[in-house]
């Protein structure tokens, strides 16, 4: 394995942060069911075949992994959150397949150069704090000519709206932590891939979630949703009326985008081909 010249060397200046990101991820196991269908439309977006090497970055639960290996892909997973790869290896020992589950961070992926034909990654790579280190991370183990293919919120969309409703009530983040809806702007994604892609694809869907109210999306988010969960237990704690008025500006959110028990969610998929 060659060296990685974008990770960090002997000291991540971000461990904090990325430990308080494991632990508030390792709830996120129940939202999985409304991501799996986005998976399938992923893996169908990013043109995975039989045989191939493929990697989900940042796997979580391993929803886009499993549906990679169904499709008969030699498939690795990498995730730094033990709670999701515990569901990971469970899912994919439900379904009978062989997926390599590994503990990995985005900024620092334990794989060689050009080991694999696909790259992909599903609401995941975009909460890393560098993105020019999670780029150029992905494209290393990436194959010429092979393909990257990931999923992101756009700004304007429920969850873009509402993590960002979250980000302005908890503190900021470290100088230097890059914001997550900005993976969700063509623009941004085109000037972070650079001249290392071609063919670069842009594409949207939506995904459907059915919940009885804007109150029940919000109580499942508090529970599951990285931020969210982490901003509610702070202000629980130390500003009740605070934590009252963000769930009524979460709720008033959700508000715009429920009916018939249910709420529609855009995202942005992108695809694009290493030179």
């Amino acid at each position: 394995m060659s060296a990685n010249p974008t990770a960090p060397s002997n000291t991540d200046p971000y461990v904090d942060f990325k430990a308080a990101q494991r632990v508030g991820w390792a709830s996120f196991g129940p939202l999985a069911m409304f991501t799996t269908p986005a998976a399938a439309r992923l893996v169908r977006f990013a043109g995975v075949r039989p045989g191939q090497r493929v990697l989900d970055v940042a796997c979580g639960t391993g929803v886009v992994a499993v549906t990679a290996a169904r499709l008969g892909a030699r498939v690795t997973g990498a995730d730094f959150t033990p709670e999701l790869l515990a569901q990971a290896r469970e899912s994919s020992s439900i379904a009978e397949l062989n997926v390599d589950w590994n503990d990995a961070d985005v900024e620092q992926l334990p794989f060689a150069d050009q080991e694999f034909d696909v790259v992909l990654s599903q609401f995941g790579h975009m909460f890393a704090p560098r993105p020019a280190v999670a780029v150029a991370e992905m494209l290393r183990v990436l194959k010429p000519g092979g393909t990257i293919a990931f999923t992101t919120w756009p700004a304007e969309s429920l969850v873009g709206r509402t993590l960002a409703l979250t980000m302005r009530y908890l503190p900021p983040p470290p100088p230097g932590v890059a914001p997550p809806l900005q993976w969700g702007d063509p623009a941004i994604v085109r000037e972070r891939l650079g001249a290392a892609v071609r063919d670069l694809t842009f594409d949207r869907d939506t995904m459907v979630v059915y919940t009885l109210s804007p109150q029940h999306q919000r109580w499942t988010s508090e529970r599951t949703a990285g931020p969210t969960l982490k901003l509610v237990q702070t202000l629980a704690a130390t500003d009740p009326a605070k934590l009252a008025e963000f769930r009524r500006e979460f709720d008033a959110i959700v508000g715009d985008f429920f009916e018939m028990n249910t709420t529609r969610q855009t995202y942005l998929m992108t695809r694009s081909v290493k030179v």
